[in-house]
């Protein structure tokens, strides 16, 4: 029986268990959470980044997860600096060329700051001048830090991005910095 593990990643934790980087001050690891033998992350979310990561130990669960080819719906809410407009919105909706060729289309509404909503450490920039908006934002496609380059690419850089469902996982009521056993879909 595979095992499925769901876990509210914080921001600043990198999403693997070892740090390979640089000399000096370490970074914050999956491994400070997590001390459970044989389950590895499927699919990656940024340091600065926070919210819900799958982990398994089932290698086919794993790739099926992570595979561009299988399209899993990944949402997310994500704090934009400005006032998003329809047009900014459709442009997500129709998908977004960038650098490595157009997005697969998003699926996108406007939302209110989440409820119960944790703080984050350090907490996200506030201009008084500049107006912020929260996004739900589905994608079937996983290319690397796209949700912050097709918000930047509408002109709406990201301010805060958090994870909540990955295909049939959500992240309800996982408190940050914690996990929770799933029955394998």
């Amino acid at each position: 029986m595979s095992r499925v593990i769901l876990f509210n990643k914080p921001y600043d934790v990198l999403s693997q268990f070892t740090d390979k980087g640089t000399e000096g001050s370490p970074r914050r690891t999956l491994s400070e959470f997590i001390d459970i033998p044989g389950v590895y992350a499927a699919g990656r979310l940024d340091r600065d980044s926070e919210g819900l990561m799958v982990l398994t130990d089932d290698g086919k669960l794993q790739a099926r997860i992570t595979s561009p080819r299988a399209k899993m719906p990944k949402t997310y809410w994500v704090q934009v600096e400005g006032a998003p407009s329809t047009d900014q919105l459709d442009q997500l909706r129709r998908g977004v060329v960038l650098k490595d060729g157009k997005t697969r289309p998003a699926k996108v509404h406007l939302i209110g700051e989440p409820e119960d909503l944790w703080p984050r450490d350090p907490p996200v920039r506030f201009r008084k001048t500049v107006p912020d908006g929260w996004l739900a934002l589905t994608i079937t496609e996983g290319r690397n830090r796209q949700v912050r380059r097709m918000t930047a690419a509408v002109g709406l850089p990201t301010l805060r991005l958090i994870r909540v469902r990955i295909g049939p996982w959500k992240l309800d009521g996982i408190a940050q910095g914690c996990w929770q056993d799933a029955p394998p879909k």
